[in-house]
Order: structure tokens, then sequence, then C-alpha cells
């Protein structure tokens, strides 16, 4: 793979210090390589990091803890764990507090005497037999996608054609979406929503989200929402730690201006150039910036680089950081605010690209579990508001946005809203201080491809065999981690990410990974083995099983 001398370590860059990046070099330094990470930025972690005002610390973008199994396991494989890592996880309760449209609320719990009250009052006695039928049914896509997708890799389309994967697709829902599947369980509107908001956690509209992701509402309700004390940034910094101790080197504030390929003329990945001209040479490179980016501006131009640009991206956000001068009681840790023209707010955000003119949102409090996160008797509050992506008025031929004066509406419909629903007329004289990200903010601070905060959208030709693989196709010992690759976004999906990729490194150079007792070479069974398995990936078959998900495809996108 490398002309590197026997003994001597093979070398890594990992071009972002995101989650991805920072888990990946903490577990391929833990086998043995020597890893250099360079970050654009003066902090590690990307959109997981921090934001500070004065006493006030603000999570600037995940900050609730969900699949947390991911994260014990991350912890475990470098034979360490959260606890050992001093991370005190609190557990959230409620989940949420869900706000409709009338002024009335819904609390959420994992406590099923809590979740039977609240269902009754909107579906009746019966209603709470079907939202048991619901979670089981969330709970298979969980254990499924755990088993099948998250920790599979998806090199090629044979990987779909695995009998073990094939035997359960239509048990995983992908070809309806999750709204119309919570439409099965619950009979009112309300409901109907509450059970499904969570897919804008992946970017995606609810409506038409694969019915997978109801895994999302199996972890909150079956496992619970945690929360670092300190931050979300806490679980970046202790991967970090880990990879110093274990001899990655951290270069922050440097850019890179291009991946090197060799001299050779044979399209292998030999290093980095940085923004100021020095040279990272390596064996192998690891992309955790963001993918389109990456490969529009890192890499030599192409028709599928050019492709990544079209492709259905998440929805982006303008986000608020409000320091307030006083405690809010009537807001919990995790707030939902719906809008009453619920399908058409998000038609708005993911079909016309716009802010809704009545948004839903999401409003956390991590002083209500975190006293570290503002000063005594205070909090530190953020508010995301969901908006539509960047467009390129010049293919669009609209007007450019104007973001200065979206947000200010942004601003203005959120607090009449807490205005009202909290009966709090002044909360907006109790705001000391505000920061603001809008996709703009998103774009340029971390060059994420039309400021979509989620990367790459989560449709069914968007994930698994469809999605970025994790190695390029064309330039050998390049690879890629992060929310636009395989398996997806999200920070617990993108460490089951960080996995897959090692293990495919590790798997190419012949080298044990050090969580495993299981031989590289017989690990997984890949697409060369699948295809020499002709009685079983016939024509026939592959031609039947294609007919299927075309048909499956055309009525789900006909709904």
């Amino acid at each position: 793979m490398s002309d590197k001398k026997p003994g001597k370590p093979l070398s890594v860059v990992i071009v972002g210090a995101g989650v991805g990046g920072v888990a990946t070099a903490a577990r391929l330094a833990s086998a043995g390589l020597k890893v250099t990470v360079v970050e654009k930025n003066d902090f590690t972690g990307g959109r997981c990091s921090l934001l500070y005002d004065g006493g006030h610390r603000f999570d600037q973008g995940p900050s609730l803890l969900l699949l947390p199994q991911l994260f014990h396991t991350t912890f475990k494989d470098l034979g360490t764990s959260i606890k050992e890592q001093q991370i005190e996880l609190v557990k959230c309760e409620p989940n949420y507090v869900v706000h409709f449209n009338d002024g009335t609320h819904m609390r959420l719990s994992t406590d099923l005497a809590v979740m039977k009250h609240e269902i009754e009052k909107h579906e009746g006695k019966e209603g709470f037999e079907r939202y048991l039928g619901f979670l089981q049914e969330a709970h298979r896509h969980y254990e499924l996608s755990a088993t099948h997708v998250l920790n599979r890799n998806f090199t090629s389309i044979f990987s779909m054609l695995r009998p073990s994967f094939l035997r359960h697709v239509l048990t995983l829902h992908p070809f309806e979406s999750i709204y119309w599947r919570a439409s099965k369980y619950f009979v009112s509107d309300r409901l109907r929503r509450v059970f499904t908001f969570a897919s804008m956690y992946m970017g995606i509209s609810p409506l038409k989200a694969p019915g997978t992701y109801s895994l999302l509402q199996y972890t909150e309700f079956a496992e619970g929402i945690w929360y670092p004390i300190g931050g979300f940034h806490r679980i970046v910094e202790a991967l970090v730690n880990i990879g110093n101790s274990r001899g990655v080197d951290y270069r922050m504030g440097s850019s890179v201006k291009e991946v090197l390929t060799s001299s050779d003329g044979s399209a292998r990945a030999s290093g980095v150039v940085l923004g100021s001209g020095e040279i990272i040479s390596a064996d192998l490179v690891v992309i955790n910036a963001d993918l389109v980016y990456a490969y529009n501006n890192l890499l030599p131009k192409t028709s599928y680089a050019a492709s990544l640009q079209t492709r259905k991206t998440s929805c982006s956000s303008i986000s608020f950081y409000w320091s307030m001068d006083r405690v809010i009681d009537k807001l919990g840790a995790h707030n939902i605010f719906l809008a009453k023209d619920y399908e058409g707010s998000f038609d708005q955000i993911f079909e016309d690209h716009a802010m809704p003119n009545e948004p839903s949102f999401y409003v956390n409090v991590p002083s209500r579990i975190d006293s570290t996160a503002a000063p005594p008797g205070k909090d530190s509050i953020v508010v995301l508001v969901p908006v539509g992506h960047i467009q390129d008025a010049s293919d669009t031929g609209i007007p450019p946005q104007d973001w200065d004066a979206l947000v200010s509406k942004a601003r203005s419909l959120v607090l009449q809203r807490m205005k009202q629903d909290l009966g709090l007329p002044d909360i907006d004289q109790w705001i000391t201080h505000e920061i603001v990200n809008n996709p703009m903010t998103w774009k340029d601070r971390f060059n994420l491809d039309r400021g979509a905060i989620l990367g790459i959208a989560h449709d069914f030709f968007n994930v698994l065999s469809f999605r970025p693989r994790t190695k390029h196709d064309s330039i050998r010992n390049l690879y890629f981690v992060g929310a636009s690759t395989h398996p997806g976004t999200g920070v617990p999906i993108c460490l089951a990410g960080a996995k897959i990729t090692s293990e495919q490194i590790l798997s190419e150079l012949g080298i044990c990974p050090p969580w495993t007792s299981v031989p590289p070479s017989r690990k997984h069974v890949t697409d060369l083995d699948m295809r020499r398995h002709r009685p079983i990936f016939s024509t026939s078959i592959l031609l039947l099983v294609a007919s299927i998900l075309l048909a499956l495809l055309s009525m789900f996108y006909g709904q």
C-alpha cells in the first residue's frame, strides 16, 4: 500500500477535527499508525463545539445525546470508558416539553406512567396500546439498523444485496415516510407530529424521511436523552485527549489548500498542502471536512464532484444563543414549539428552501440540567429555527436570500410565540447578549456546502450504497469520514462511521484492529466475495430485486 520500510509506522493525515475526525485519529493511533490532524479552526469538534459569553456557555450544535450505546462502544474500543474519562452524563427528564400552537403542551418521557397519561389525553384509552405498538416497530428499526447499517460498510451496490440485509429491507420501511408510519398508530394530528419531528435531527422532512428513522424515537423513549456536564464538547475533548496520549499531533488553525497525489502518476494520495504552503506528506489521507466541499475544492475536478453539488441536502438553521439575566422557569431543558401548519412549514423549508412563515423550532436550556452553563440565577438559551439551505441565485433565477432580514424575522416570530405560549411578555427584555449563526455562518465557518448543517440528505437515494463512500473510487489511500459519507449524520452516527472507516483502512493494511480479535481478512465479506457467489447473485435475481425496489419506490414517491 505504500513504500514505507518495514517496521516504520505508516503515516496518516486527517483533514478536519470534527467528531468523525478525532474518533478516527484515536482509533488509528491505537492501531500503531502515526496520525496528524489538521484543522482550519482554532477549536476541535466542528459543529460540536462551544460558544461563550462571559459565564454563559452554549453548545453550538448538538445539545442532546442519543443512541448512547454508540458512545459507550467508541470508548470501550479505545480501552477506556465514559466514566474513566470523567464525563458525567445526566438524564434529561422529561425528554421534552412540546408546545402546540393553541398554548397547550405535552410532556414526553421515558416513564411509561407519564406517557400513558399524556397519550390518553389526546388518543383515548386505546391510544397507549397503539403507542406501545409504535415503539415495538421503532425498536425493530433500531436493532436492525444497528446490526445491518450502522456497523457495516456499503462499498458498492453489491453491499445492498447481502442476504442478511435484504431479508430485513421491508421490515425497515425505507419506502414509507415516518409520518405515514406514525399515522398507522396515532389518530390525532398532534401525536403524529410529536412522534415524527425528530427526523429533523437528520435534516430531513418528516413527510419524506424513511420510516426507518423512527429508531430515533425509540432511543429517546427507551434509552432516554442524556447530556454531558460541561457541554457536549466534553465527548470530543475526551477523544482528543485519548489521541494525544497515543501520539496524535493536532495542528489547529491550519487550513488545507489541496490533497496531494503521488507525482509518479499512480493516483495515490500522498499528503496535503496547507494554506500556508507547507506540505505534510503521508501514506494515507482521511478527509473529515465537509465531503461536498472537499470533492470540489481539495481534489481534482470531476463530474462526480460536480454531481454532489446537485444532490439533495439537509436543511440549515438560524440559531440564536441568548444570555438571560434570570432563570426562565417555564422552559425545560429541551422544548419544541410546533407550527400550526406543520406540513406546510416543512414544504417551505425543503421544497422552497426558505424560512417558514410560521416555523416549528427547538429551544435548549443547558443551564436547566447543568449549573456550569450559566452564572447563578441566570439561564443560557439556544434556539434553533430550521430553514432552507443557501440557494445559488445564478442557478435558480431568484433574488439572493437576505439573511439579515430573515434572522430578524425569525427572532420576532420566536419571541412572539414564546411570549404567547409561556405568558412571558417581557422575555425579549431579559436577553443581555445574543450570538447568531445563520446559513452563511455555517458555510463560512465550517465550509458546509450550501450551509446545510447536516450534510447530504437522508432520503433513500442518499443512504446505504447510494451515499458517498468511505473510500475514493479512483485515488488510492484516500478515505472519508463524517456527516455526508456512509453511514450518515449526527454525532453517534459519525462515531459509528469512524469505526467503519478505521476498520476499512486497517483491513486493507492487514492490521488487526486492537478492539477486535477477528483477523481483518475474515472480518467482513467483501464485495469481491459477494460477486463470486454467482448462484446467489445471478442476473435474474438482481433484476428481480431491482424491479421490487423500483415498484416500492414508485409507491412511496407517489403518495
